[in-house]
């Protein structure tokens, strides 16, 4: 059974940093895309944003131009664990993050087969 499981999310104050983990078990870890997403307060799943994705093979990583410089996602893949460290949050980011997986990196909700629970992150101003 596939699982993707999220912690790391909670309040914070704009300026502030959270570090977002994703435990995933039941798939081949090393050979799938691992992804962010957020769905903001009052949006459908359908909108949600992809944030930053990285393949674990090879380590590539992509940013949402909204996030580039300030999150940076990161793999242990010893662990099967996916990291989002987010600095210098804003208000703009509050949202349910979700952990998803595919095997490539995809922009849209539909692209991904797997996915956590979400973890909400709160950013206050």
């Amino acid at each position: 059974e596939v699982q993707l499981v999220e912690s790391g999310g909670g309040l914070v104050q704009a300026g502030g940093s959270l570090r977002l983990s994703c435990v995933a078990s039941g798939f081949t870890f090393d050979n799938h895309a691992m992804s962010w997403f957020r769905q903001a307060p009052g949006k459908a799943r359908e909108a949600r944003e992809a944030v930053s994705c990285i393949s674990v093979g090879d380590g590539s990583a992509y940013y949402a131009d909204s996030v580039k410089g300030r999150f940076t996602i990161s793999s242990d893949n010893a662990k099967n664990t996916v990291y989002l460290q987010m600095n210098s949050l804003e208000p703009e980011d509050t949202a349910v993050y979700y952990c998803a997986a595919s095997t490539y990196c995809g922009i849209y909700e539909y692209e991904f087969d797997y996915w956590g629970q979400g973890t909400q992150v709160t950013v206050s101003s």
